[in-house]
């Protein structure tokens, strides 16, 4: 998300321990603690560096039924993590509840599947309790979207008829060629996209987002 980066205060990291996905986890020596690298704190919550590696190889691997695998920099999967955050910390806040267990039962059995067929080397390493973190998390950020964000998209039929006008006069064919349905489904989908897209501009501009660098892997 382009935009996102207008905002952001980049150039902030409290740790750089060197880590890998498989021992992202708390460390002690001596009586220290040490911790991983941290890639973002978004109002607070922090994002650490092995969140976004998973995040961009579940991405990877289109773990997400529905989703297609999208390949994502570090930064990309970084950006998706706080959108999805930006999500959750509302979803908390206006106390929604959680995700349906019978949804999430499914969902997740269908990511593990997903995970166990996608040819990236990074899936073996993703474990069950994580891809079904990953489940609830979409499942909650969709449902979030589709009933408090595009729920309050509409679309009328003068602006459907105006749509298939405009793309008959295109093509140089008729009107009755082009389905009615097919053509609000799309108009409806533009505008959700927006709508989704301004929601989460103004969630940023009033959240404190704080970066860290990250370096591609």
């Amino acid at each position: 998300m382009k935009r996102l980066s207008l905002v952001f205060l980049a150039g902030w990291i409290l740790s750089a321990i060197p880590f890998s996905p498989c021992d992202a986890e708390e460390r002690g020596t001596g009586g220290h603690r040490l911790y991983e690298a941290m890639a973002a704190i978004v109002n607070g919550e922090v994002i650490f560096l092995s969140d976004v590696v998973w995040e961009a190889c579940l991405r990877g691997c289109g773990a997400f039924p529905g989703d297609k695998p999208v390949a994502l920099t570090l930064p990309g999967a970084r950006d998706r993590l706080i959108m999805d955050t930006l999500v959750m910390q509302e979803q908390e806040k206006l106390e929604l509840g959680t995700v349906d267990i019978a949804a999430l039962q499914k969902a997740a059995s269908r990511a593990e599947v997903l995970m166990e067929t996608c040819p990236s080397p990074c899936a073996k390493d993703v474990s069950a309790g994580q891809v079904r973190d990953y489940a609830a998390r979409r499942l909650l950020v969709r449902d979030f979207l589709e009933k408090r964000v595009s729920v309050f998209v509409d679309v009328n039929e003068e602006e459907v008829q105006k749509e298939i006008t405009r793309r008959a006069s295109r093509s140089g064919g008729s009107t009755g060629e082009i389905p009615e349905e097919t053509v609000r489904r799309e108009l409806f989908e533009e505008k959700a996209e927006r709508e989704i897209r301004n929601w989460f501009d103004r969630a940023t501009s009033k959240s404190r987002i704080l970066l860290s660098p990250l370096e591609e892997r």
